[in-house]
């Protein structure tokens, strides 16, 4: 004869009974041990919890308040913030101050982050020439910083990804940027509209173009620039106008 099994029903009160099993598992009516969920019927209730011992495994993901070093809902730790871009100089800048270079730094690429930079063109050192701008030295490899100062005091610049040299054609990759201090820092980055980022001959330096203007141009002499908005950048005038005179340049490379 096949063994029986009785289920039986406790009354309680469900407003302030709590549950019946004891701290050693057992049922202080039923007796032995067990476990089993709650089912709510008009006047009864069949209750049993889980005894206080029995061991529960957590849901995937889920963090235990009381656990060291648990992975929480979002799993794995948050990266680390990339560090930005320390713009190290050989030597000081007489265009730039410790503050503007530290803004500007910010805003290179990673992977330059604490490589020396060193003065590779200056007007003061090396006179006023295009020509011998492009004899500087840089790897052509090198990324390039260019900045200039105007007889009106406004600073401004670019930087290319490559060196500067005279070419045939635009070359550079979209890391390309303008920028101006005015005297807060302003960066105007690749729109993606052309590919127009740096070409030069002995006669005109050009950074950014489209539709005939130049976001920044500077002739054979460096005696004189101009700036305009323009498609790759859509750029402000970097200077107080669309022509100026230069009082200062210099170019800073990874030799």
């Amino acid at each position: 004869m096949g063994r029986r099994l009785s289920l039986v029903l406790i009354p309680v009160d469900l407003s302030s009974s709590p549950c019946p099993w004891t701290e050693d598992g057992r049922h202080p009516t039923l007796g032995g041990f067990g476990s089993c969920c709650s089912l709510r019927a008009p006047e009864m209730l069949i209750s049993c919890c889980p005894q206080p011992d029995q061991d529960e495994e957590l849901p995937m993901g889920y963090e235990d308040p009381a656990g060291e070093g648990q992975q929480g809902w979002e799993g794995a730790p948050a990266a680390a913030e990339e560090e930005p871009c320390t713009l190290v100089l050989s030597t000081p800048s007489s265009i730039l101050r410790d503050r503007e270079l530290e803004e500007l730094g910010a805003q290179l690429p990673p992977r330059l982050t604490q490589q020396p930079w060193h003065l590779l063109y200056s007007t003061g050192r090396d006179g006023f020439s295009l020509r011998t701008l492009y004899r500087s030295g840089a790897r052509p490899d090198s990324p390039a910083l260019l900045l200039v100062r105007d007889t009106e005091a406004q600073a401004f610049g670019a930087f290319s990804a490559s060196a500067i040299r005279s070419s045939s054609g635009f070359y550079g990759t979209g890391e390309t940027f303008l920028f101006s201090f005015c005297p807060e820092l302003k960066v105007f980055r690749w729109t993606g509209r052309n590919d127009f980022f740096v070409k030069g001959d002995v006669n005109l330096l050009m950074v950014g173009g489209g539709s005939g203007r130049f976001g920044l141009w500077l002739d054979g002499d460096l005696h004189h620039g101009g700036s305009q908005p323009c498609e790759t950048f859509d750029n402000e005038t970097l200077s107080h106008q669309e022509e100026f005179c230069i009082q200062d340049l210099e170019m800073w490379g990874l030799a």
